[in-house]
């Protein structure tokens, strides 16, 4: 079994391949990245590296050579334009180079917010399964990385969470689970034409966040919704599905997602609040 990861260098790409690396004993693990220079870690690992540029066509069918199973990580391209493009380049580049079965990230729950199939990741996931190839769609949920803007270790210091008013119910996970049940399906089997919805089992609140403050920090931290408070996460927020939940995350890793409590400790520094 050949399975190869594009966009490997980034965060996500990384924590998948240190997965796969404890979860396939006879394999051939390929890391795709953009510059060769940022990959020397993964040959230390025993990883093979090759040049897969989204946006270089001509570097994709040759890396693809002898893959039984591509991984494509979405780009992160701000244009979802560019996106669609590069995202295509790799299909049809993996398609040409005889890939049995391609496996994409994409995002959670689009039916119920308003990334619906003409998004980028709708168009990609419809790009797909129109190339013929088997396939497994791995719809990632929001990352816990958003609680960063939330002035967190702030609250902190001064007793207070304030947050913009509304029903917030967030089902955000960690990317190092993600990772965890990436690596599963990839070194796995059975998974052919699956879609999978990779969020939390259960939502969380904020005031659920501030008890989890109280408890880190070791004195009181309270909620409040305050009109007041304005920042752009807000709108991205309300332009997604937070609030849907699904088991598919837990039973792919065998166990339960990473606590808000561990979540989030990464984005406190709490010898200096």
């Amino acid at each position: 079994m050949t399975i190869m990861i594009t966009g490997a260098a980034g965060q996500l790409g990384n924590l998948i391949i240190e997965n796969l690396l404890a979860e396939l004993s006879d394999g051939t693990i390929i890391a795709g990245v953009r510059n060769l220079d940022t990959a020397t870690h993964f040959k230390d690992k025993g990883v093979v590296v090759r040049c897969a540029d989204y946006d270089r066509p001509e570097t994709l069918q040759d890396a693809f050579a002898g893959v039984n199973k591509l991984l494509l990580i979405s780009s992160s391209h701000s244009d979802d334009a560019v996106r669609l493009t590069q995202h295509t380049n790799v299909i049809d580049a993996a398609k040409a180079a005889g890939v049995a079965h391609i496996l994409y990230t994409s995002f959670a729950f689009p039916q119920a917010g308003n990334k619906g199939t003409s998004s980028v990741h709708g168009l990609t996931e419809q790009a797909i399964l129109d190339s013929g190839m088997e396939y497994t769609i791995l719809r990632n949920g929001l990352y816990i990385d958003f609680v960063g803007v939330l002035g967190l270790n702030e609250a902190i210091r001064s007793g207070v969470l304030a947050t913009q008013p509304g029903d917030w119910q967030f089902n955000a996970v960690t990317r190092r689970d993600l990772a965890r049940a990436t690596a599963k399906v990839l070194a796995g089997s059975g998974h052919e034409h699956r879609i999978y919805e990779l969020a939390a089992a259960q939502t969380w609140t904020f005031a659920g966040l501030a008890e989890v403050l109280t408890e880190l920090a070791g004195k009181p931290v309270i909620h409040t919704a305050d009109a007041s408070v304005q920042h752009w996460i807000y709108h991205f927020l309300n332009s997604i599905d937070t609030k849907s939940t699904s088991n598919d995350l837990e039973q792919l890793m065998g166990q339960p997602v990473t606590s808000l409590k561990e979540s989030i400790a990464p984005f406190l520094n709490l010898e200096n609040v």
